[in-house]
C-alpha cells in the first residue's frame, strides 16, 4: 500500500535496539583483563576464561563468552595475543 511522500518523510526510526550488556566501565575491566597476564596454568585467554574472570572478580553478575567475544572484536582486542601492534 502506497502512503506517499509525508508518510516517508515523517518515518519514525526502529525501536529495536538492543540495550549495551556492559558498559564503558565494564568493557575497561574486560580489556585490560585481556591484556593481563593469564592465570596460572593457561596459556591464553579464551572467551570463555575471561567472561568466567569477570563474573568471579565481581565486574558482571553473569556474562556470556559471545558477549566477551563480540566486545573484543569491536574493540579490535585479541586475547593471548601479546604483540601490542
Amino acid at each position: 500500500m502506497e502512503q506517499g511522500l509525508e508518510a516517508t518523510l515523517s518515518r519514525q526510526t526502529p525501536s529495536r535496539t538492543k540495550p549495551r550488556l556492559l558498559d564503558g566501565e565494564q568493557e575497561a575491566h574486560l580489556i585490560a583483563l585481556a591484556c593481563a597476564e593469564t592465570p596460572e596454568g593457561q596459556g591464553k585467554w579464551s572467551v570463555r576464561l575471561l567472561a568466567d574472570q569477570l563474573v568471579e572478580l565481581v565486574y558482571v553478575e553473569r556474562i556470556s563468552h559471545e558477549t566477551v567475544r563480540q566486545t573484543l572484536k569491536k574493540t579490535n582486542s585479541n586475547p593471548g595475543c601479546r604483540n601490542a601492534g
